[in-house]
C-alpha cells in the first residue's frame, strides 16, 4: 500500500521533534502511521505493534530519527566540508562541546551561511528518507 511521502517526512519531523519520547510506526499493509509521545500522552500504537507483527500479518516498522539516518553530527560536517571548507575545523570543534547545535547555528548565523545549511539539511533529509523507503520496501507516493 503506498504512502504519502510528506506523511513520512511530518513523522520522521514528529519523531525528531523529541527523540526517546516521540515514536512514529509505519503499518505496512494498510500504510497508517501510528504515533506515540510519553510527553503529550499520545499513544496511537496497537498492541501488537511492539511485537512487530499482527496476527493478521501486518508488519510493523518505526520511523527512523536522524541520527538512524545520519542526518546529525556527520551532516553538519559534511555541509561545513563542502560549503565552508576554510570554517572545518572551527565547525569540528563546536560540535566536540555541549549545546552543538545552538552554537552550531549561531556560527552560520555570523556566518551568513543559515539560510543555506536549511536547504542543504532538507535535500539530504529527503533523500535520506527515500533511501531509506526503497531499503525497506515502503512504497511512496509523491
Amino acid at each position: 500500500m503506498p504512502v504519502s511521502f510528506q506523511d513520512i517526512v511530518f513523522s520522521f519531523e514528529f519523531v525528531g521533534s523529541s527523540p526517546g519520547d516521540n515514536r512514529a510506526i509505519l503499518a505496512r499493509r494498510t500504510g497508517k502511521i501510528y504515533w506515540r509521545s510519553a510527553i503529550s500522552g499520545l499513544d496511537e500504537l496497537p498492541d501488537d505493534a511492539e511485537d512487530g507483527e499482527a496476527e493478521d500479518g501486518e508488519e510493523y516498522i518505526a520511523i527512523p530519527d536522524k541520527r538512524e539516518l545520519g542526518l546529525g553530527k556527520p551532516l553538519a560536517l559534511d555541509f561545513a566540508r563542502q560549503c565552508l571548507p576554510d570554517d572545518f575545523d572551527e565547525v569540528s570543534y563546536i560540535f566536540g562541546g555541549r549545546g552543538a547545535y545552538r552554537n552550531f547555528r549561531a556560527f552560520l548565523n555570523r556566518k551568513k551561511a543559515l539560510e543555506r545549511w536549511y536547504a542543504f539539511e532538507a535535500k539530504a533529509t529527503e533523500q535520506a528518507l527515500r533511501e531509506w523507503c526503497e531499503l525497506n520496501a515502503i512504497e511512496v507516493e509523491g
